[in-house]
């Protein structure tokens, strides 16, 4: 009776004297000395690369106009996605690299949360949307040019980037209005759910909340996934070797693509709700930025090489050029 009694007293508090937070410490980076200039430089060069490459997809998608199709401005939404996620997290590295003391004020904080979540969001909904345009465009040929209209298209990146946004402004203001009784994150960024973990009052609209968060999320976007390919699949087993060799070059892209992005959020939230300090600290800080930096790279790199139509106009560019120079 007692213990449990002082428990509630304590909890109580808490919740009245203490402050709102100002920072959190970022305890997930260690202290490497002087080749914090390397990893530094390192960043950098992935950061540039990354620009670099969904900038340049982006240009040519929205330059030319044989491109301007709902397969690829799907594809323009998803490199702009990738631009959106990476700055989130590499800008706020960066200065926590060069840094000696590794913290981050709260107003920051739940910015880079705020960015890196809704860039997980729109990256499943922009992929589950994409499944869907090549459903129609398999499945149901007579029917794409009318349902997959410009309008159409434009509407639909519209509202998934704007339910992306909303859905989780709603997730953010339940955290602001938690008191917490800590202030350390034993991560490299600011995630949701380590603050979450340091509330010391009743978390039980967040945890609400947060099951509706990941059903829409991830379970629905999933569902028309895994339809969409089923039905494709289906289609590809009785059709002709010409319908088999067409899904297979517009879908294999958005289904390693899809692999990755479950793969490395598989690693972020394990790493986030269990104890992996067992692992080689340089594997968890691998595995802790992996949706994040090899996504963002490998998308761009994955759709230009494969998509024949965007290769074709690299290649057309680098002729001109070629004899030019």
């Amino acid at each position: 009776g007692c213990p449990l009694k002082l428990d509630r007293y304590t909890k109580a508090m808490l919740n009245v004297t203490t402050p709102p937070l100002s920072y959190f410490i970022l305890g997930g980076f260690m202290n490497v000395g002087s080749l914090k200039f390397f990893y530094f430089s390192l960043t950098v060069i992935l950061y540039i690369l990354i620009i670099a490459a969904n900038t340049s997809l982006i240009v040519v998608i929205c330059v030319n106009r044989s491109l301007h199709e709902p397969m690829y401005m799907f594809l323009c939404s998803l490199f702009v996605n990738e631009l959106y996620g990476s700055t989130g997290l590499f800008p706020f590295l960066l200065l926590q690299i060069l840094s000696d003391v590794h913290t981050v004020s709260a107003p920051l904080c739940f910015l880079q949360i705020f960015c890196i979540h809704t860039y997980g969001s729109i990256e499943v909904s922009n992929l589950a949307v994409m499944s869907y345009d090549r459903y129609l465009a398999i499945c149901c040929p007579l029917q794409y040019n009318t349902q997959m209209t410009s309008n159409n298209t434009a509407v639909l990146i519209m509202v998934m980037w704007a339910y992306s946004l909303a859905k989780f402004l709603i997730a953010l203001s339940l955290n602001l209005r938690l008191r917490l009784c800590g202030n350390v994150l034993n991560s490299l960024y600011c995630q949701n759910y380590l603050v979450v973990r340091l509330a010391c009052s009743s978390t039980k609209v967040n945890n609400v909340y947060g099951i509706f968060d990941i059903i829409m999320t991830i379970i629905v976007p999933t569902l028309i996934i895994l339809f969409s390919y089923m039905k494709i699949l289906k289609v590809c087993f009785y059709g002709s070797k010409q319908t088999r060799q067409k899904s297979l070059t517009t879908c294999t892209p958005q289904l390693v693509s899809l692999l990755n992005f479950s793969c490395g959020c598989c690693f972020e939230i394990f790493q986030s709700r269990f104890d992996t300090t067992g692992l080689p600290a340089a594997l968890r800080i691998f595995l802790s930025l992996y949706f994040l930096m090899m996504q963002p790279l490998m998308n761009p790199i994955l759709y230009g090489t494969q998509m024949s139509k965007i290769r074709g106009v690299y290649e057309h560019v680098l002729y001109i050029r070629c004899n030019i120079i």
